[in-house]
């Protein structure tokens, strides 16, 4: 699709957000969570999460929030639902290089996995969402994606017997609309906490890895480059190589969440017809950077980058161990991007990595009942 097609389908989108969250009728104060507060319990290596005050989690928001999910009335042919995009076997993604929605008009962005959202701070490849309950409004009014009207899809759920009902019981009116649909499908991603893989258990004593997953750790945590050599970093001071594969920079693990929250231009191309970041914010230092996805069960979340074009984790490997592409905006931490140097990963080391990539992957996450289609709406 063209740039200038792009860029008139967002504006379309984003129009009709704007048309579609305003309420069916006036109504004086928004209503509020009321429902039985609900224990959200988090591994004890990750950190607390910050719930918004204006729509804390309940045990009746999370299960209105799951049926919401998988409801396709949401779509406008009534077939397509947020877990059309977002399976969870396969951590909340679909399989695909790049989406289609109920028109069959490819999107131009893969979908993102939805793993420990609550922890985020911006939504959507180039963060364009500052909140999750924005990020929800979005794709419902997107003609690529849903392509539904928020008062269509409202008066629909309006019109079942059960949906009132479950809407008086999390938020104390009959009277559905989008901004509290928006807040209960965000209370049901918000309880999506992947944190019992195996490193995790290993991180917590609970558990062992492999002494190969051990050390793609110890890679994973180093500087790449030969070891001693220094290794020149753009508008900073050198830095000296330790022979490892050099992904702490921005999938960082200190808070056990795998990514910066941050927007980084990875080198993927010389030429963009993306902008990522930089169309959200028209700063020309912004072109062509995406954000940090999370490596949590990055082994089953193929094909990869922002726009799948990477089938496999080796495509990967390959395209970080020969340095990607130059560009104006491409981030200090691509350090490699000369054609006489490489990352230094040999078949030994991409082994390790992958050792240490496939202990991220959190079965119990994957298989949760909890998240799974609850079947049609029901007391």
């Amino acid at each position: 699709m063209k740039r200038t097609a792009r860029i008139t389908l967002a504006a379309i989108a984003f129009v009709a957000v704007l048309a579609g969250c305003r309420r069916d009728k006036p109504e004086p104060d928004p209503p509020t969570n009321v429902g039985t507060p609900y224990d959200l319990v988090l591994p004890a290596n990750l950190p607390p999460m910050d719930i918004p005050p204006d729509n804390r989690l309940t045990v009746e928001g999370v299960a209105l929030g799951r049926f919401l999910f998988y409801e396709e009335r949401l779509s406008g042919d009534n077939g397509m639902s947020c877990a059309t995009c977002h399976a969870p076997a396969i951590a909340f993604t679909d399989g695909k290089a790049v989406p289609k929605g109920i028109d069959s008009i490819a999107g131009p962005r893969s979908s993102m996995p939805l793993i420990n959202l609550g922890y985020a701070h911006f939504f959507f490849w180039d963060g364009r969402a500052p909140t999750l309950e924005n990020q929800i409004l979005q794709p419902v009014v997107n003609p690529i994606e849903m392509h539904e009207s928020w008062p269509s899809a409202m008066s629909k759920l309006q019109a079942d017997a059960v949906y009132p009902v479950l809407f008086e019981r999390a938020f104390g009116t009959q009277h559905i609309d989008s901004l509290l649909v928006a807040k209960a499908i965000a209370q049901f991603i918000r309880t999506m906490v992947s944190g019992n893989s195996p490193f995790d258990k290993f991180r917590r004593g609970e558990g062992i890895i492999s002494p190969d997953a051990q050390a793609g750790f110890d890679l994973f945590k180093k500087e790449g480059g030969a070891i001693g050599e220094n290794i020149p970093v753009a508008g900073s001071t050198p830095v000296i190589g330790q022979g490892g594969a050099d992904c702490f920079h921005c999938h960082t693990d200190a808070a056990g969440l795998f990514t910066d929250e941050q927007f980084h231009n990875n080198g993927l191309d010389t030429v963009f017809t993306d902008l990522g970041r930089g169309g959200v914010t028209n700063d020309p230092a912004d072109v062509a950077k995406f954000k940090t996805p999370t490596l949590r069960n990055i082994m089953v979340t193929a094909p990869y980058m922002h726009d799948g074009r990477f089938a496999t984790i080796d495509q990967v490997l390959d395209h970080y161990n020969d340095g990607g592409h130059p560009s104006a905006t491409v981030d200090p931490f691509m350090k490699f991007t000369s054609p006489d140097m490489t990352l230094g990963l040999d078949p030994t080391k991409r082994g390790q990595i992958k050792a240490f990539l496939n202990s991220l992957t959190d079965d119990e996450f994957l298989a949760n009942p909890d998240f799974q289609d609850p079947g049609p709406p029901h007391l």
